[in-house]
């Protein structure tokens, strides 16, 4: 049996290495915002609001760390502006993020429904 070997860690399959890097109920939404286009984190906040700010936080420090997001910093215009978006490898995530959300659409379209973002925001009033 083969093991795979990552950064001092351990891998059954190759499939653990991936999801190391997107694994998480928050990683492959916040890349796949990204994909689209850089985002401040007040943005992404509003875009993934059932999310908490620290878990989200928590999340992009994760990413940053892993080398699929960058955060650059802009210092010279008060406010201080922090914008987030993909690295050149975050960036090879995107057919993986794009198969996912289509397997997502199908099972939506199969066994759920599509609900309007502004009627939960209006419920939680």
């Amino acid at each position: 049996m083969e093991l795979y070997k990552l950064n001092g860690k351990t891998y059954p399959c190759s499939t653990t290495v991936t999801m190391d890097y997107i694994g998480g109920k928050w990683k492959t939404v916040i890349l796949w915002y990204l994909s689209i286009s850089p985002h401040r984190f007040s943005e992404l906040r509003k875009k993934l609001m059932m999310a908490t700010e620290r878990t989200l936080s928590l999340q992009l420090k994760q990413l940053v760390k892993d080398g699929l997001v960058k955060r650059k910093v802009y210092t010279k215009k008060a406010p201080m502006k922090v914008v987030y978006s993909l690295t050149e490898f975050g960036e090879s995530s995107i057919p993986l993020l794009k198969v996912l959300s289509e397997w997502g659409d199908k099972i939506i379209k199969e066994k759920g429904e599509v609900i309007d973002s502004d009627s939960i925001e209006s419920s939680k009033l």
